[in-house]
Parts: structure tokens; sequence; C-alpha cells
């Protein structure tokens, strides 16, 4: 017990850098699922990787990643088969922001799509990066 009294400086630094290192885990909030803007943009390049956007059709005529197929997000279970057939294909999710691309991940992983990440930030992380959109 003594140890723990004349150290106690100690045992706090190794609880705050404990702590530092787990708050990404945290911070991101379960979301292990997605990618940046770049590492998408990579995984196209050399897995050849399928583009979902799942925005409604205003929107993603409005502005989407070049090559992108359109399902709506109310759509996407029932179309994303027809679309993607082979489940092992990497499947990138885009939305405006990320939050409907997030709840897409999920009903493609429950399909059986387990390479299905979601793009984080969406739509703006992409023409935040100054990547190339596509207007229909």
């Amino acid at each position: 017990m003594s140890f723990f009294i004349e150290n106690w400086i100690l045992i706090a630094v190794a609880f705050a850098s404990g702590a530092m290192l787990v708050w990404p885990a945290v911070s991101a909030g379960g979301r292990t699922g997605s990618i940046k803007p770049t590492d998408a943009v990579m995984l196209i390049n050399r897995e050849k990787a399928v583009v979902v956007d799942v925005c409604e059709p205003s929107e993603f005529a409005a502005g989407h990643v070049i090559g992108a197929r359109n399902i709506p997000l109310a759509d996407l279970e029932a179309k994303l088969p027809g679309a993607v057939k082979n489940k092992a294909t990497p499947v990138i999710l885009v939305c405006a922001t990320g939050a409907r691309s997030n709840r897409a991940m999920g009903i493609a992983k429950k399909l059986g799509y387990e390479k299905a990440q979601s793009l984080s930030g969406g739509m703006g992380a992409w023409r935040g990066a100054s990547l190339p959109v596509e207007k229909a």
C-alpha cells in the first residue's frame, strides 16, 4: 500500500497515458469501418472497390464520386446484391456527411459484404480533400 501512496504521480501518469491510447477508439463511436477519402482512393485503384452513393437522386445529381452507383438508403437492402454481385469486393458507401453511409454499412455487412466501409465525412470530406467530383 505504501508503494501506491509514494508513487501516486507515476500511477496517475500511467492511467492518463492509457486513457489517451484508448480515446481514439472510444471517440469513433464504434465506427471501425470508416475510411478516409485518400484511403478510399487507394482502395478504388488497388482493389477495384465499388463506390455506392446512398444519397437521394437529387443529391447524387448535384455531385458524386466519379463512377459511383446511386442506390438510395431506403432501397439499399433490395438493390445492393444486384449492383455488387461479388460479396468479397470492397464496397465504399458514401453520402453527404457520413451519417447515412454508416447506417448503410450496417445493412451491407448484414447482407454479407464484409469489406463494406463508410466514407468518413461523406462528400464534404471528399471535396475537402480536393478529389474529383462528377455531376449528373
